[in-house]
């Protein structure tokens, strides 16, 4: 797994090993040794552009070790060349990062590509692209564009209970700030019904629980 993750890291520099290699053994009259060095050249570089370090990225993000994720999410340098589903996860992960830095135009940008990009192969992934615009709305305190974009997200479909929980909740204080106590008391129920496990769902639908019961309408 080392190698794998040295050899991703420092593909280029592997293609450049293989070619000067190559020669070398083309020299010596290697013929057949040589080619095969010169197709696994050029099977790395296909590799370096088309999948770029985003295996070892997600390696990172799964590991939280988002600090390394960023690192080698910078590696990539030509990122419109990379294969559809990998360039859509690509954008996607630019786009958290961010949004956990607060440059919010272009967290929205950078998921706009991700949408773009999107392909069959990774499963339909607009729900959890939605949502993301729905979160950076919020942070940008357009409202209004944020409840569109959640109730976007939740038609398209969102992977997880988790996930639709937390956009039923934002959808129900949204509600509510308008004034539609009704529609918030729905969405509320939509997202306590789904029993999230998170820490931070199970209490906020708690805090909600309380000042639900004393909400007219």
């Amino acid at each position: 797994m080392k190698f794998l993750r040295f050899y991703i890291l420092y593909r280029l520099y592997f293609v450049i090993v293989l070619v000067i290699a190559g020669i070398l053994i083309y020299i010596l009259h290697e013929r057949v040794t040589a080619i095969l060095f010169f197709v696994a050249a050029f099977i790395s570089l296909l590799l370096y552009f088309m999948l770029g370090t985003m295996r070892i990225v997600q390696e990172a993000v799964q590991e939280n070790d988002m600090d390394n994720a960023i690192v080698y999410l910078s590696k990539i340098k030509y990122p419109k060349l990379l294969l559809k589903p990998v360039r859509s996860a690509f954008y996607m992960l630019q786009s958290n990062v961010a949004l956990v830095n607060n440059d919010f135009e272009k967290a929205e940008a950078d998921i706009r590509k991700s949408m773009d990009s999107k392909s069959t192969l990774l499963g339909d992934t607009e729900g959890m692209s939605y949502l993301q615009l729905a979160t950076i709305s919020l942070q940008k305190g357009n409202n209004k564009e944020a409840r569109t974009y959640f109730l976007q997200a939740l038609k398209f479909g969102l992977p997880d209970k988790e996930n639709q929980a937390a956009a039923y909740l934002q959808l129900s204080g949204l509600e509510i700030q308008r004034g539609q106590n009704k529609m918030g008391k729905i969405y509320f129920g939509k997202a306590k019904n789904l029993r999230p496990k998170t820490t931070q769902l199970k209490d906020q639908i708690k805090q909600m629980d309380k000042y639900m019961s004393r909400l007219q309408g």
